[in-house]
């Protein structure tokens, strides 16, 4: 009776059948995380560029418009934002200094998402980018 139970045993330990897919299922869920951690990242940072480009047509419409309002300043960088669609972007009041000889305005941006693994969600992130624009006397 022992002989035939390691009889059993030997073949069933040189037996491979079924292997792959043992394998298969233990590495598909860390490959699918990175890949779709890779998405999130990659969407993260058009978003990223997206704001950079919107607040750069803000501070050029501030510049070569003599007096601009800050609704239409406003308006202009919520028109030429792109990639932002996973998360949440607000755009602030823009915001009037003097300061000695000079004037300026102070432009801000804001983006908060949080990263969506398949199986986890990351905690939130925020971009906050700025600009200084300096207006004629």
């Amino acid at each position: 009776m022992i002989a035939l139970q390691k009889i059993a045993l030997s073949k069933i330990a040189k037996n491979e059948r079924g292997a792959a897919a043992v394998e298969m299922a233990l590495s598909l869920p860390i490959l699918l995380t990175f890949i779709f951690g890779m998405m999130q990242v990659g969407m993260i940072m058009a978003a990223d560029a997206g704001m950079q480009h919107a607040l750069g047509e803000g501070a050029r419409m501030t510049t070569l418009f003599p007096t601009p309002s800050d609704a239409a300043i406003k308006a202009k960088i919520n028109a030429k934002v792109f990639g932002t669609h996973i998360g949440s972007y607000t755009v602030s009041d823009p915001v009037t200094t003097a300061s000695g000889t000079s004037r300026y305005m102070e432009l801000h941006v804001s983006y908060t998402v949080t990263p969506n693994f398949i199986f986890f969600s990351a905690p939130p992130i925020t971009f906050d980018r700025r600009k200084r624009v300096y207006l004629s006397l």
